[in-house]
């Protein structure tokens, strides 16, 4: 395991300063904050000694990443295999093709325009002149249904904050229109493409001053306008307010035949939301109407409570189809006459098993729906007015990244990936009756064969359901079963999945069998014994003895999904570091619908980290790492999910990279949007949920493991916490906190600390939670946290 020695010496910690005045009161238990008196002090990001604090972490973490020697390699080679093209998959608006394009080391994506699929593209907006270092990023977009317009949202430094412009098409000039403090808000036109609706705060007042996206104040009283183009934001038509549910938020999108602009309203991250609608054909005057006055668009409400999520999928005049988890926490689709909102009727049951991820409505009275099974997907067309299934869609195993789809539209375009996959945009047509499937770009890595690496996945019978759709339902041949404790091993080639038959594995365990790409299905038991999936994915025949590093990733949070990806970083790990790669899809995400979530968030947030934890046991006892050779990541919620495991078994892991993590539990909800979260989290200012809270908060439990355990010394393991300037997403008090703490309490408090192993902060500068970094600060990090992972697991570069 890598230590201070591995870097050349004992590291000074800084010293934040220690704050006796400040005493939190959690129902009585003052003691809960009183050793961690100095840390408030990290909450204000203007605070001289806050940025004295910052300034020494990043001399501090220079001084140990220069000690890694991957780290110029992973760069070069991360850079070289980046440089290659990427595209979106197009959308059509008008009679136009719009696409997004980047030739390889771009810092920022490149919207082009066409007038036919094969007509020549030309540059519509380019976000990289909008900034020296790439730090403008596109964060948004939206084309007027005639297509002469294109309104777009502009953020800075990674900042959640958005300034919305506007381009006419033909010519690209950019108008007069500037919208700003936008923020969690789409772009809606309407169809006479005189304006359209978006979303925004209050600007603060500190306006003139504030660095946009460093401040930490709650954001509140979340508001829904509509703009009409060539004048000026204060002439906006307020539609939506509600000053008495500050906390509440608003979407708005108008419907495709242009009648109705239907508002979402919801209150939290929960997977629930009202709805209301509002005829705009009808209002006398039309929007026009209400410039200048008072009045709130007249919405009716379809939908008042906060009992289910619901989306609309297409509309007939007053008939509307919507996606619903309403008594389906797989979800379903159901219909509704405005006319009599009180009566709902099923129009696709929930599947038994399968979560339906996605419906849109295409050719007409077709939808296509996208189901996640065992998290793979699964892709359908279904009749729109009966839910009745007609045609499967044959993929691969990956993620569906994208779909772009109208209803008027007999072709579609599908975006896939997998952990071998690059990107594949699909185009299917169908006009003759049977879909016809063909790939429209794909994309290539030179230098990339995936052919060196093998996807290992592991499970029981019931695993082999999800290949049935790729199969067109041929009969599997199974010959036998290999036990491996409660586990039953499956090993089947790449090749065989479009054969007659698949091919099986009767290696005894250890042994890696893999005779060209190999796709296994891996469930292994959690603590409480509920078996939970992962992806395992390593360079072919690698022995099972141990003595592989291994990148273990999870989130487990909000009802997201994590599904097969392409990394070039990963990638890199595998083919230079002999790196093993996991993901395990634990609770608390979307992988199995709603009851996969709630098992792991509020009272069961537990149940996360002894799924992880099982995970890595996992991983040790099939041999294909030991404790020393682990390293665990996980961002946002997934930094929580890190700094939560190595609090409670520092002993299993030998790295950590926590990115972006909520770590203060107790305070989360009192800083920009934290306050959406307590859906997951609970809130720590109602005393039952206070206790779910303070027996996993990062921040809250860190504790010195040579004092738990006498018998067994150990140390935290090298851990490296990221976070960057603009993230006011998860704002970084939570990391510089975490780190402040940890350093204190387990280096700078004691006299020949055992802890040995680095414990180091990555600040980022102009960046925020994740979205519109430019490719060399991602190419940057990249290199930084799996250089400092290799040195900290003694892996050596592999040419």
């Amino acid at each position: 395991m890598g230590s201070l020695g591995a870097v050349g010496g004992s590291l000074q910690y800084p010293l934040a300063r220690r704050d006796e005045s400040v005493l939190d009161d959690y129902h009585g238990r003052q003691s809960v904050t009183e050793k961690l008196k100095f840390v408030v002090r990290l909450e204000d990001p203007d605070a001289q000694e806050v940025k004295e604090f910052v300034e020494k972490q990043v001399d501090l973490t220079d001084s140990v990443l220069r000690t890694c020697d991957t780290r110029e390699k992973l760069r070069e080679t991360i850079t070289k295999l980046f440089d290659h093209p990427r595209f979106d998959a197009p959308f059509r608006r008008g009679d136009n093709y719009f696409y997004f394009h980047n030739t390889g080391l771009q810092a920022q994506n490149v919207l082009y325009v066409q007038d036919s699929l094969d007509g020549k593209a030309e540059v519509l907006l380019d976000p990289n002149g909008l900034s020296e270092d790439g730090t403008v990023s596109l964060s948004t977009c939206s084309v007027s249904e005639d297509a002469k317009y294109l309104a777009y949202g502009l953020s800075s430094s990674g900042s959640d904050w958005v300034t919305i412009k506007v381009m006419r098409v033909e010519d690209k000039r950019v108008e007069t229109d500037t919208l700003s403090w936008v923020k969690f808000s789409g772009i809606s036109w309407t169809h006479d493409s005189k304006g359209f609706f978006y979303c925004r705060y209050p600007a603060p007042k500190e306006d003139e001053k504030l660095d946009a996206g460093t401040e930490t104040n709650s954001n509140l009283n979340h508001e829904l306008y509509y703009h009409f183009l060539g004048t000026d934001q204060s002439q906006d038509i307020l539609c939506w307010k509600d000053p008495d549910n500050p906390k509440h938020m608003f979407g708005a999108d108008v419907t495709d035949d242009g009648k109705y602009v239907l508002l979402y309203i919801s209150e939290s991250c929960e997977e629930v939301n009202k709805v209301y609608h509002c005829d705009i054909t009808s209002l006398p005057g039309g929007l026009e109407g209400f410039r200048g006055g008072k009045d709130l668009l007249p919405f009716i409400k379809l939908v008042d409570n906060f009992d289910a999520r619901y989306h609309a999928i297409a509309n007939d005049d007053t008939l509307f189809t919507f996606m619903t988890n309403k008594d389906a926490p797989k979800y379903k689709l159901v219909q509704v006459d405005l006319k009599e909102p009180s009566t709902w009727t099923v129009v696709l049951e929930e599947a038994e098993k399968d979560v339906l991820e996605s419906a849109c409505a295409v050719n007409g009275n077709q939808i296509l729906v996208s189901y996640l099974s065992d998290v793979k997907y699964v892709l359908q067309i279904r009749d729109l007015k009966t839910g009745s299934f007609l045609h499967n869609l044959p993929i691969d195993i990956g993620s569906v990244l994208d779909i772009s789809a109208r209803r008027q539209d007999s072709t579609f375009f599908i975006g896939f990936t997998s952990f071998l996959t690059p990107g594949i945009i699909y185009q299917c047509n169908l006009e003759a009756g049977v879909p016809e499937m063909k790939i429209f770009r794909e994309i290539v890595v030179p230098g990339f064969d995936r052919t060196e690496f093998c996807i290992d996945q592991r499970g029981d019978s019931t695993a082999f359901r999800q290949f049935q759709p790729l199969l067109h339902n041929r009969l599997w041949l199974l010959e036998r079963f290999i036990k491996l404790d409660e586990l039953v091993v499956l090993s089947l080639e790449i090749n065989d999945l479009l054969s007659d038959v698949s091919g099986l594995c009767d290696l005894p365990p250890g042994v890696f069998f893999s005779p060209n790409i190999n796709i296994w299905f891996v469930f292994f038991p959690s603590k409480d014994g509920t078996k939970i999936p992962m992806f395992i994915v390593a360079r072919k025949n690698i022995p099972l003895d141990g003595s592989h590093p291994c990148l273990l990733y999870g989130y487990g949070g909000f009802n997201i999904s994590i599904t097969p990806s392409f990394s070039i970083s990963r990638i890199v790990l595998s083919r230079h570091l002999g790196a093993v790669f996991c993901i395990a899809n634990i609770r608390g995400g979307g992988e199995y619908g709603q009851e996969w979530h709630k098992a792991g968030s509020l009272a069961k947030k537990q149940n996360c980290f002894d799924d992880f934890i099982s995970a890595a046991e996992y991983l040790v006892s099939a041999g294909y790492t030991q404790p020393r050779k682990l390293c665990i990541e996980g961002g946002s919620n997934g930094g929580l999910l890190v700094g939560a495991c190595i609090n409670q078994r520092p002993d299993l892991f030998g790295c950590a990279l926590a990115h972006v993590g909520v770590m203060d539990i107790l305070r989360f909800h009192k800083f920009t949007i934290g306050h959406a979260w307590t859906s997951d989290y609970g809130c720590s200012e109602k005393e039952e949920e206070f206790h779910w809270q303070i027996k996993y908060s990062p921040l809250h439990n860190v504790r010195r493991p040579w004092e738990q355990r006498p018998d067994l010394p150990c140390q935290y393991p090298a851990t490296m916490i990221l976070t960057a300037d603009h993230d006011d997403r998860v704002v970084p008090l939570h990391s510089l906190k975490l780190l402040a703490t940890m350093q204190y309490v387990l280096c700078t408090s004691v006299e020949k600390s055992p802890q040995t192993n680095p414990i180091i902060g990555r600040i980022e500068c102009k960046a925020g939670h994740g979205a519109g970094r430019p490719t060399q600060k991602m190419i940057d990090e990249a290199a930084d946290r799996y250089s400092f992972m290799a040195k900290m697991l003694g892996a050596s570069w592999i040419e």
